[in-house]
């Protein structure tokens, strides 16, 4: 039997309805207050090795890249897991959850009057529906209608050296970018089709406008605008710096440094373009969003997420991951020819790294080492070449040990290459 679930107007102006009241009157996630206990589980076929990659023939890695949505983000907390054990659990309202959830996540970060927030299947995610919201506003019509612009303004400003491809979910709503690299160029493209200001803000450093200057600018012209922090924590305080500035949509990603689900991504902002760009998302069917599908699990894991990770000691860790570095600087010291450098990047991945080289003395280029690394037993991911000469680590996701393999595994390697 299907069941249908059309989204007529009764449907429509009730998650309205339920936005704006949880908004305003936040209620308990769960009604039933009983006590949650994971069962022992008996697993037979996949999964009964307690490996499943290696049943399915997937080699896993050590991860020296980092929070690499290709290599499946970071590791979730073990609490983390289990309150997502709990959420699975029950049935519950989506919309009325997202609310929930976008209430505690603004309690926690403490953001300013008239901000919210919902969880998303990622920064991307965001980023789509945040602009959707701003295009459509609640008109139901409006939002069906997407990428279909008629009726809506159709084009959003950027920044030249802002382009990247995160683009495509901006486009996808079926708008036009309008790239600019001046002050001047930005306000001779503001116009009534304008919908919003895009920043990327990894970028900041190479563009013209600057983070700061870009929100003042999108104030006095009172054009929306948005910014794109995915990978921006640490520092923690990036999650509500961009709201203080005065940004009305802000992106993160949850699977990153918070370590919260994979498929998690949160949009704050502006409580009323944060539920339009709910509106725009499932659950809500006939919606560019309903693609970009949350479950319960993961609305739940990333409050956890976030409770967790502004109360971790993030000297502490900054200390642990640096000391993880030197430890392996000391080991590829002894091989004649190598040298390491660290650096923290300005921006996204804020984190210490390490770039290391060699000179002719050694037989490989850092593609050859890379790949050569990526195939040896335990395989271990380390970047080559992508904006530094050389090798590019860094230590924030390796788990207990991996640093000691990583200094034995690639300092052998480059005694073997070595004339």
């Amino acid at each position: 039997m299907r069941i249908s679930s059309k989204w007529n107007r009764r449907g429509f102006f009730g998650s309205m309805g339920a936005i704006a009241i949880s908004m305003l009157a936040p209620r308990k996630l769960f009604s039933r207050s009983n006590t949650l206990r994971e069962q022992s589980v008996n697993i037979t076929g996949l999964g009964h090795t307690g490996n499943p990659y290696d049943e399915l023939g997937v080699t896993t890695v050590i991860n020296c890249e980092g929070t690499m949505t290709v290599l499946g983000g970071s590791l979730p907390r073990p609490e983390i897991e289990a309150v997502m054990a709990m959420a699975g659990k029950h049935f519950v309202s989506i919309p009325e959850l997202e609310v929930a959830a976008g209430n505690r996540i603004a309690e926690l970060l403490k953001l300013p009057e008239g901000y919210g927030a919902i969880v998303t299947s990622g920064a991307a995610a965001a980023i789509q529906s945040g602009l959707a919201g701003i295009l459509t506003g609640s008109n139901e019509q409006l939002i069906k209608q997407l990428p279909d612009l008629t009726g809506m303004k159709s084009e959003v400003i950027i920044q030249k050296s802002h382009r990247n491809p995160f683009d495509h979910q901006l486009r996808s709503t079926g708008i036009k970018l309008v790239v600019i690299e001046t002050r001047e160029e930005l306000r001779a493209a503001v116009s009534e089709r304008t919908a919003m200001m895009h920043f990327s803000n990894f970028a900041n450093a190479t563009g013209q406008i600057k983070v700061d200057e870009w929100v003042k600018l999108a104030k006095e012209f009172k054009i929306p605008c948005m910014n794109d922090a995915a990978a921006d924590t640490p520092p923690v305080s990036h999650l509500w710096d961009y709201a203080n500035m005065g940004y009305d949509l802000i992106t993160f990603s949850g699977g990153k440094a918070i370590r919260g689900p994979q498929c998690a991504g949160m949009l704050i902002g502006r409580k009323e373009l944060v539920a339009n760009a709910l509106l725009n998302n499932s659950p809500h069917e006939d919606t560019l969003g309903r693609s970009q599908k949350v479950g319960k699990e993961e609305i739940v894991g990333m409050v956890k997420a976030l409770e967790l990770f502004l109360n971790e000691d993030h000297d502490a860790l900054g200390k642990e991951w640096q000391g993880r570095l030197d430890g392996i600087a000391r080991e590829l010291a002894k091989v004649p020819g190598v040298s390491t450098l660290l650096f923290t990047p300005e921006i996204a991945n804020h984190v210490p790294h390490m770039q290391i080289t060699w000179d002719s003395r050694i037989s490989l280029t850092p593609q050859q080492a890379s790949k050569m690394m990526r195939a040896s037993k335990p395989s271990i991911v380390i970047g080559s070449g992508e904006e530094r000469p050389g090798l590019t680590m860094n230590s924030f996701m390796l788990q207990p040990g991996e640093d000691k393999i990583v200094a034995e595994q690639l300092s052998r390697l480059l005694r073997e290459h070595s004339a």
